[in-house]
């Protein structure tokens, strides 16, 4: 069966280029290299603030909705950074949602 999109690729016209940090050595003992992404994504600017854990205030600063799977070598998004008009950010949080097939639907990466 083949789900349907969440995120319309007609409504994703912001270039962002992303890079996922990768966990881990390679036979060398080298870390490995950060996966890169570039394509268009529906960004979502907001101000919000959130009392963590270790009771600091983390500002987000938006949201970006992409309508693919953007690392699909790893199962879930570790962290990294993001480039959106033409200003580097951080990776807060990083979501893939998932059909009930087990297939990514859209990934949603928040922002600081």
């Amino acid at each position: 069966m083949k789900y349907p999109c969440l995120v319309d690729k007609k409504m994703c016209k912001t270039p962002i280029h992303a890079e996922f940090e990768r966990e881990g050595y390679s036979n060398y003992g080298k870390p490995l290299e950060n996966i890169s992404f570039d394509g268009l994504c529906n960004y979502q600017d907001k101000a919000k603030t959130v009392l963590t854990a270790e009771k600091k205030l983390v500002e987000v600063a938006g949201s970006a909705y992409i309508p693919e799977d953007v690392c699909p070598e790893l199962p879930v998004i570790p962290g990294g950074s993001v480039t959106i008009f033409g200003v580097k950010r951080r990776i807060a949080a990083g979501r893939k949602a998932r059909n009930p097939d087990g297939s990514v639907n859209y990934c949603l990466l928040e922002v600081e």
